[in-house]
C-alpha cells in the first residue's frame, strides 16, 4: 500500500523565451514519504527545493518540459543529491539553451514508469506547449500532475516558439481527459483543479 504524499515548494524567479523575460512563479512536486520522494520540476534555484526534501533520498528529478522556468535548477540538484535528470528527448533544444554543458540521464516518454513510496507514477506524452511536454499520472493519489499543459481554466499557452495550440488540445483530449473526472490536476503554476473542471475549456 503506498504511503507517498505530495508537497509542494513555489519558486519564484523568471522565464525566458523569444527573448522576453517574465516573472514567475513555478510549482515544485514531491511525491514520497518520509524515507524517499520523486522531484517534478526544478526551476530557478535549488535551494528551497533541497529544504524541502531535507535528509530523504531522491529517487529522480522528472522535468514536464523543457523550460527554463522548469529546468534551471535541475543540474545543481542532480549534483547535490545524485538522483538522474528525465526529460522527453524531444525538448532537448531547450535544455541545450539553459545546460549546453551538462547532459540529462534518462529519457522520459510516452507511458515510462517511475516509483517512490509505494507508488506507481505513468508519464503521459502530451506535446503542445512544448514538443517534450510530459505529465505523470498517479492513480493511487487520484493526481495527475501536467506541467504547463492544462491549468485551472484551460490550456497552457501556444504563442511561443516551438508551442502548437491544436497539438495542445489534442493531447489534452486524448490524454487527460480520458482520466477520471474526480483526478486532482496539480499544474506548473498556480492552483490545482480537477479533470471535471476542464472538460469545457478545451471542447
Amino acid at each position: 500500500m503506498s504511503t507517498a504524499r505530495i508537497d509542494k515548494v513555489v519558486v519564484s524567479g523568471v522565464f525566458s523565451l523569444d527573448g522576453e523575460d517574465f516573472a514567475v512563479d513555478n510549482n515544485v512536486w514531491l511525491v514520497g514519504d518520509d524515507s524517499e520522494v520523486l522531484v517534478i520540476d526544478a526551476p530557478h534555484r535549488a535551494e528551497p527545493i533541497l529544504e524541502a526534501i531535507g535528509g530523504r533520498t531522491v529517487t529522480g528529478i522528472v522535468l514536464t518540459h523543457g523550460h527554463n522556468d522548469h529546468i534551471t535548477a535541475a543540474v545543481d540538484l542532480r549534483e547535490a543529491t545524485g538522483a538522474p535528470i528525465s526529460i522527453n528527448p524531444a525538448d532537448l533544444m531547450l535544455w541545450r539553451s539553459v545546460h549546453p554543458e551538462a547532459l540529462p540521464d534518462q529519457p522520459v516518454g510516452h507511458c515510462t514508469p517511475f516509483y517512490v513510496a509505494g507508488t506507481f507514477l505513468l508519464s503521459m506524452h502530451t506535446p503542445g506547449h512544448s514538443p517534450g511536454s510530459t505529465s505523470l499520472y498517479a492513480r493511487d493519489l487520484n493526481t495527475v500532475f501536467t506541467g504547463d499543459t492544462l491549468f485551472c481554466g484551460g490550456p497552457g499557452a501556444t504563442g511561443r516558439s516551438y508551442s502548437d495550440q491544436p497539438t495542445i488540445l489534442h493531447s489534452i483530449r486524448s490524454c487527460l481527459l480520458t482520466l477520471p473526472e474526480d483526478t486532482v490536476v496539480r499544474t506548473g503554476h498556480g492552483d490545482d483543479t480537477v479533470i471535471a473542471a476542464e472538460v469545457g475549456s478545451v471542447r
